[in-house]
């Protein structure tokens, strides 16, 4: 159950409007999540921009996979929904690899390496050991990739802690929860 109510249009900061615009344009509805997080616009738009820099990163198959990852490992049902649904229509992974994700994995190696290694930094907060580095890099990832798939760790870390602590109504479609496949 939500612990606060998702801002109705009239109640977004003015500082936050332009960016929850732009999403709801781009997405086509206003996610509660971010109707959530707009209530802080320095967060909000902080975020934004990161997301926007992050977009660039890997490719998105590789992207919604670690995102998945992430929110399997942080208990985010809300992401869960949320990286199901873009990695099944925007990346257009099968959902046997959508399930793989969610247990740490990918059917193309590379991508397998990228995740397995996405997965160990958010359960070991960040102190992988050196063959965890190795392992990713033997597969043909740079440092800037490492540094990249940190990044999207943290990312993808902030909107599932800030889902896990304001519960917001879910809005895309229903997923198996966090801890059950």
């Amino acid at each position: 159950m939500p612990r606060v109510a998702a801002l109705k249009p009239e109640q977004v900061p003015a500082a936050s409007q332009l960016t929850l615009d732009t999403f709801t344009k781009n997405i086509g509805f206003t996610p509660n999540m971010m109707a959530t997080f707009a209530a802080s616009p320095i967060a909000f738009n902080a975020w934004s921009t990161l997301l926007g820099s992050l977009s660039k990163a890997l490719d998105v198959k590789t992207r919604d996979s670690i995102g998945l990852a992430v929110s399997e490992v942080n208990g985010c049902d809300y992401c869960l929904t949320v990286h199901s649904f873009t990695a099944e229509h925007l990346a257009k992974l099968p959902a046997d690899d959508i399930i793989l994700a969610r247990k740490g994995h990918a059917s193309d190696p590379k991508r397998d390496a990228a995740v397995q290694f996405a997965r160990k930094v958010i359960k070991t907060r960040g102190k992988v050991g050196d063959a965890d580095v190795k392992a990713v890099r033997d597969v043909g990832y740079t440092d800037a990739n490492v540094i990249e798939i940190v990044a999207l760790v943290a990312m993808y870390s902030l909107t599932n802690f800030l889902n896990n602590v304001f519960d917001p109504e879910k809005d895309f479609p229903a997923v198996t929860p966090s801890g059950s496949i």
